[in-house]
C-alpha cells in the first residue's frame, strides 16, 4: 500500500512538473530557469540528493552548466567546461559513452580519478549521470548527487528518465526556436541594412515591407510604399523574368536603370505566401555601358571609313593601272592607223586589239556600275527560266583560253539544275568566280564546278586547288576595292563583292570556305 501511494504521488508530482515546464516553455521562459524547474522535481521527490543538468557543446566536446539549483556554486563553475571522455568523472562517461554511468562511491570509481577531491572538497560521494538526448543526439546529461554512497532504485531510475526525457523536450525547444529566432534576426540584419533596395510583399505582390535602401531608391517613405504593388513600381524593359531590367521614375524627375528580381517564399503547403524582391540600382553601369559601346562603334566606324579609305585609294591605283594598258593599246592602234598605210590584214588586227581594249575598259567601267546599282538596291534583273548546265559550260568555254595560259584544268561536274533569275546575271557571277579560281590557282591545279539540287534552291559551287585564302583576309573579302593586299596586276577588288552582291540580288547568297594552302571554295545559293 505504502508502494502504491509513493507511486501515486510520483505520478501526480511528475504530471504537475511537466504541466509547469510546458507552461514556462510555451511563455517563453530561459532554459536555464526551465531546467532549474525539472532538477528541483526530482529534488523534492528524491529528498536529500543534489541534481545537476549539463549541456554538451558539440564543437569544443565540453559540458556547460545548465541547472544545479542546490550544488554549491564553487563546484558548479569548476566543472563548466568538463571535457566528455570514458573517464572524465560520470558525467563526461556518460555523454561520451550515451549510457548511464553510476560511481556509487567516487573516492573508489577510476573515472573520478581527477574529480574526487573536487567532490569530497564539497561533500560529495556518489553521481549518477543519465545522458539526455534529443532530435540531434545526445544534447547533455542529468546528474543526481548523494552526500553518501548511493546505488539508485528502479523508483529513482524510473523518476530520472521521466524528467530527462521532460529536459530533452525543453531543451531541443530552446534549440529550434532558439536557431529560428538567430536566423530571424539574421534576416532583420540582411534586410534592414542591406546596400540593396529590398522589399516583402504579399502572394499578390502588395508591399508590407521594405528596408531603406530601397526607400532611398524610390524616393518614398514605408508608408507611402505599403499597399503598392511592385508591378506599380517598375516599367520593365526585358520580359519580367527573374531577374530583369526595368525603370522607375525618382520624384526628383530622374529615370533610373535597375535590375529587379522577386523569389516567391512558399507556406507548408508549398504554395507561395508572400514574394521578396531585391532591387539593384545599375543606372551608373548602364551609363558607362552605353558610353562604352559608344566609342566602341565610334571606333569601328573610323576603322571602316578608314579602310574604305585605304580601299579607294587602292582602287584609283589599280583602276589606273588597269585603264592604262588598254588605253596605251588604244592610243598606240590608233596612231599607228592614222600614220601609217597597213595592209589589210594588219589594220584589221590593229583594230581588233582597239575593240578588245575597249571592251576591257567597258567591262570594268560596268563592274563599277554594277557596284554602285546594288548598293543603291537599283540593279535591274530579268528572269527567265535558266538551263544551269548550259551557263556553266558556256562560262567555262569562255574561259578556256585562260586557263590554257595559266596552265589550269578546269572541269565541269553539274548535274541537272533549274531555276527561274537573271541568266546574264549568273553568267556574270559564275565568270567572276572561276575567273578568280583561274587566276589566283597555281600552275596544273584544277577548278571544278559542281550544282546541287535542293528543294528550294539550287546551289552552284566552284572550287579550286590554289593558294587559299588566310584567315585574316575573311571578314574582308566581299568589300568592294579591297583587294587584300595584292599587287597591281591583280584586279581592281570588284570579283567578289560583285557575285555576292548579284547572288543577294537575285534573292540568293554566296558563301567561301577557304584552306591556305589547299585551295578556296565558293557555295552560290540562288533559289529555284
Amino acid at each position: 500500500m505504502t508502494r502504491t501511494r509513493e507511486a501515486a504521488t510520483d505520478t501526480e508530482a511528475l504530471l504537475q512538473a511537466q504541466s509547469g515546464v510546458l507552461e514556462r516553455i510555451a511563455g517563453g521562459v530561459p532554459l536555464p530557469d526551465v531546467l532549474t524547474e525539472v532538477a528541483t522535481t526530482l529534488e523534492r521527490l528524491m529528498p536529500g540528493c543534489h541534481c545537476s543538468i549539463l549541456l554538451l557543446d558539440r564543437e569544443s566536446s565540453t559540458l556547460r552548466h545548465g541547472a544545479a539549483p542546490s550544488l554549491p556554486a564553487t563546484y558548479s563553475s569548476r566543472i563548466d567546461g568538463l571535457a566528455i571522455g570514458r573517464d572524465e568523472g560520470s558525467c563526461g562517461a556518460a555523454a561520451y559513452l550515451g549510457t548511464p554511468v553510476v560511481a556509487e562511491d567516487v573516492t573508489t570509481d577510476p573515472r573520478w580519478i581527477r574529480y574526487r577531491d573536487l567532490a569530497g572538497a564539497h561533500g560529495l560521494r556518489a553521481c549518477w549521470s543519465t545522458p539526455i538526448r534529443g532530435r540531434a543526439g545526445v544534447v547533455g546529461t542529468f546528474a543526481v548527487y548523494h552526500e553518501r554512497t548511493h546505488q539508485p532504485t528502479s523508483r529513482e531510475r524510473d523518476l530520472v528518465d521521466r524528467l530527462t526525457h521532460l529536459a530533452s523536450v525543453a531543451i531541443d525547444h530552446h534549440a529550434l526556436f532558439g536557431a529560428l529566432a538567430d536566423s530571424e534576426e539574421r534576416f532583420r540584419r540582411a534586410f534592414d541594412d542591406n546596400a540593396i533596395g529590398m522589399a516583402i510583399t504579399a502572394a499578390d505582390g502588395a508591399v508590407t515591407r521594405t528596408n531603406e535602401a530601397l526607400r532611398d531608391l524610390l524616393g518614398r517613405s514605408e508608408h507611402e510604399l505599403t499597399g503598392i504593388r511592385l508591378a506599380e513600381l517598375f516599367t520593365p524593359v526585358t520580359a519580367p523574368d527573374a531577374p530583369y531590367e526595368a525603370t522607375l521614375r525618382h520624384p526628383d524627375g530622374r529615370t533610373l536603370d535597375v535590375v529587379v528580381s522577386v523569389s516567391p517564399v512558399a507556406g507548408p503547403d508549398g504554395v507561395p505566401v508572400r514574394l521578396i524582391a531585391n532591387v539593384l540600382d545599375v543606372t551608373q553601369r548602364r551609363a558607362a555601358e552605353r558610353e562604352r559601346q559608344a566609342r566602341h562603334e565610334a571606333d569601328v566606324a573610323r576603322r571602316a571609313a578608314e579602310r574604305a579609305s585605304r580601299a579607294k585609294t587602292d582602287f584609283v591605283a589599280a583602276l589606273g593601272h588597269e585603264l592604262r594598258t588598254p588605253l596605251q593599246a588604244v592610243t598606240g592602234f590608233t596612231e599607228l592607223l592614222g600614220s601609217l598605210d597597213l595592209p589589210p590584214e594588219r589594220r584589221q588586227a590593229a583594230l581588233e586589239h582597239i575593240t578588245g581594249a575597249a571592251g576591257h575598259i567597258l567591262a570594268m567601267v560596268d563592274d563599277v556600275l554594277d557596284v554602285a546599282r546594288i548598293e543603291a538596291r537599283a540593279l535591274p534583273l530579268h528572269p527567265v527560266d535558266i538551263d544551269v548546265p548550259a551557263v556553266v559550260a558556256e562560262v567555262l568555254s569562255l574561259l578556256e583560253p585562260l586557263a590554257d595560259a595559266e596552265g589550269v584544268h578546269l572541269r565541269d561536274e553539274s548535274g541537272p539544275a533549274a531555276l527561274h533569275g537573271d541568266e546574264r546575271r549568273l553568267k556574270q557571277i559564275l565568270l567572276n568566280l572561276a575567273g578568280n579560281a583561274v587566276r589566283y590557282n597555281r600552275t596544273g591545279g584544277t577548278v571544278v564546278l559542281t550544282t546541287r539540287t535542293e528543294p528550294a534552291a539550287v546551289v552552284i559551287t566552284v572550287a579550286d586547288s590554289g593558294r587559299g585564302i588566310a584567315p585574316e583576309h575573311l571578314d574582308r573579302l566581299f568589300t568592294p576595292f579591297d583587294r587584300l593586299g595584292a599587287d597591281s596586276g591583280e584586279g581592281v577588288g570588284l570579283g567578289l563583292p560583285l557575285a555576292k552582291g548579284l547572288a543577294e540580288a537575285m534573292g540568293g547568297g554566296l558563301a567561301v570556305e577557304s584552306t591556305p594552302g589547299r585551295g578556296t571554295t565558293v557555295a552560290v545559293t540562288l533559289p529555284r
